[in-house]
């Protein structure tokens, strides 16, 4: 059973400073919340891009104002001034800036996780890489049409991105049918997985998952690294509802409860030598 349990931001929170800003983030049981504080003239395409090495912003928020304003734009040219006590939600790819002479103050859900992770550099991260894909996407389109798709998606979408949260991952960008994260536990990563498949089961858009732990260069939207390619190689070898797994994930399991069964030796595009695959076992 959960325990009860309290965090003060100030106190209990991770601190990380940037320049006219800071973010405090609290981690409570298996949810990541962050509070933010943008100082007047604080505006993203000015001071982060330095310190993040993207153009624009590519984490997703789904926040809650509590004082000051704020404007931000997609790269695509949607606008949104957000002002005090409205819950709002800006996708990866996104410029933003302090609106007035008052500070803007926030609390952060689905970005929290995202400002523990996030590098600053170009350096190499152990991290274990999720990648998902629709299972006959196409074939799901031409059967329900495109306004049902685009709802279906949507939803789709929300649900991947709420167990992200859940299990602390970092969205890294969405792939069109599917979506790009990464974590820092193989153990969170694999469960994630499974909960996002019985997710996309449950609003008839089953998915495959997988998942491969080695070395990246985390850039923004951009990650970087062989592990990406091994991973996408690995959830190739999929269907419906399936999770696979690497035999270097597999191996870093060891001592969980998670339950997996040998899916073969495998020879893997562009990357050299047969490869155990395992696929997880509900």
């Amino acid at each position: 059973m959960p325990r009860l349990q309290a965090k003060v931001f100030d106190t209990d929170g991770e601190l990380r400073t940037f320049p006219l800003g800071l973010t405090q983030v609290v981690r409570l049981g298996d949810a990541t919340v962050a509070r933010a504080v943008y100082q007047p003239g604080w505006r993203w395409s000015e001071v982060m891009p330095a310190i993040v090495h993207t153009e624009t912003c590519q984490l997703h928020h789904l926040a809650f104002a509590i004082a000051g304003a704020l404007h931000a734009e997609t790269d695509d040219g949607q606008k949104i001034e957000v002002t005090a006590g409205a819950i709002y939600e800006i996708p990866p790819g996104h410029d933003a800036w302090v609106v007035g002479d008052e500070p803007f103050v926030t609390i952060d859900w689905t970005s929290a996780h995202s400002w523990l992770t996030q590098d600053t550099g170009t350096e190499g991260t152990i991290v274990t890489v999720v990648l998902t894909d629709i299972v006959d996407s196409t074939a799901i389109l031409h059967r329900i049409g495109d306004r049902a798709w685009s709802e279906r998606l949507a939803a789709h979408n929300a649900q991947l991105r709420g167990q992200l949260n859940t299990f602390r991952g970092r969205l890294v960008k969405s792939t069109g049918d599917g979506i790009l994260a990464v974590f820092d536990s193989p153990s969170r990563a694999v469960r994630c997985a499974a909960a996002m498949s019985a997710a996309a089961r449950a609003i008839d858009l089953p998915i495959r998952v997988g998942l491969h732990t080695g070395e990246v260069e985390l850039l923004g939207d951009d990650v970087r690294g062989l592990a990406v390619h091994a991973a996408a190689r690995v959830m190739a070898l999929g269907g419906a509802d399936d999770v696979m797994v690497s035999a270097t994930t597999q191996a870093l399991l060891e001592g969980s409860d998670i339950r997996l069964e040998d899916a073969g030796s495998h020879e893997l595009k562009g990357l050299p030598g047969a490869r155990q695959v395992y696929r997880l076992v509900r």
